[in-house]
């Protein structure tokens, strides 16, 4: 005898139950995870013996909108951990708006030693469209044909280098960190070509105590000349760390080349450490994340 086939009532039943746990899971990854900030904290040798520690807090991807106050008051609660260096790997800002809450959410840390390199969306508002688009197609091709930036990035550059932070975009530089020299150097965001390594190609100096790396996206050419010219930190966001992951599989795609196990977290390329933040939030278009908890790190430098 045969099988019964389902009954249209079952299939209805059936089709309600996978709608229902995908409304669930929705939920979940725009109203819940998507406001679950962690700080992820590491320790890396990489000093001088007896040098004293360093402490470094990396941010990266805010996209922040005006209302997101939550995300405001966490980043400036982070100053309690008292950080010796800043270094904000850019895509700060979601909104012509943004640029104050941002400031504002800095807060304390912009009395702090800093640096900062730009994304792509401190330059360019967002524009809507289909929020899984980057899983089979690269936000790059999205500026294409924008060439005149639409967001106030010159008055955020303004704020953060009259606090006393330095401009890497495309620039080098030295900065004081406690009682330490750290040696830096940066470029602007290659996803939008405009990183101009050639400008500060060369060695870095060999007398500081920390030679570091920033930009936003860790495209590999890019990090390769870092670490042949001496750069022994890497720092980069841009990622989102996947911000749609699957359980024991991870980061779907990373919008660059980097491969994705190499998407967020702290790993090596070649003699260097890279640090790749999976960031604090997410374009306005895609306000979800998955798998993939909106953070920033804590980076303690320890001597070898």
């Amino acid at each position: 005898m045969g099988e019964r086939a389902p009954s249209i009532r079952s299939i209805g039943m059936g089709a309600a139950g996978v709608a229902a746990i995908g409304a669930a899971g929705l939920a979940y990854a725009g109203l819940v995870e998507r406001n679950w900030f962690r700080l992820r904290h590491y320790e890396v040798p990489l000093l001088p013996p007896r040098s004293p520690r360093l402490r470094i807090l990396h941010l990266a991807d805010a996209h922040l909108t005006p209302g997101r106050r939550r995300m405001i008051d966490w980043i400036r609660g982070l100053d309690d951990y008292e950080p010796d260096l800043v270094v904000n790997t850019g895509d700060s800002l979601a909104s012509a708006d943004a640029v104050e809450p941002f400031l504002d959410a800095l807060g304390p840390l912009l009395r702090r030693p800093g640096v900062f390199v730009f994304g792509s969306n401190d330059l360019y508002g967002p524009q809507w469209k289909n929020p899984a688009r980057y899983l089979w197609r690269s936000s790059h091709k999205d500026y294409e044909v924008r060439r005149v930036p639409d967001l106030p990035w010159e008055h955020l550059s303004a704020a953060m280098t009259s606090a006393g932070w330095l401009d890497l975009n495309n620039r080098k530089g030295d900065v004081k960190a406690g009682t330490l020299d750290v040696a830096v150097a940066g470029i602007h965001d290659s996803h939008i070509k405009r990183d101009r390594y050639d400008l500060i190609a060369g060695p870095a100096d060999p007398g500081a105590d920390l030679r570091l790396g920033v930009m936003h996206s860790p495209e590999p050419a890019n990090l390769d000349r870092f670490t042949a010219d001496g750069y022994q930190l890497l720092l980069a966001g841009h990622t989102h760390g996947g911000q749609i992951c699957l359980p024991g599989y991870g980061t779907l795609v990373t919008n660059c080349g980097i491969d994705r196990h190499r998407a967020r977290g702290l790993s090596r390329n070649g003699d260097s450490y890279l640090h790749v933040s999976a960031g604090l939030g997410t374009s306005p278009t895609a306000p979800v994340r998955f798998f993939c908890r909106p953070e920033a790190a804590l980076l303690d430098i320890v001597a070898r």
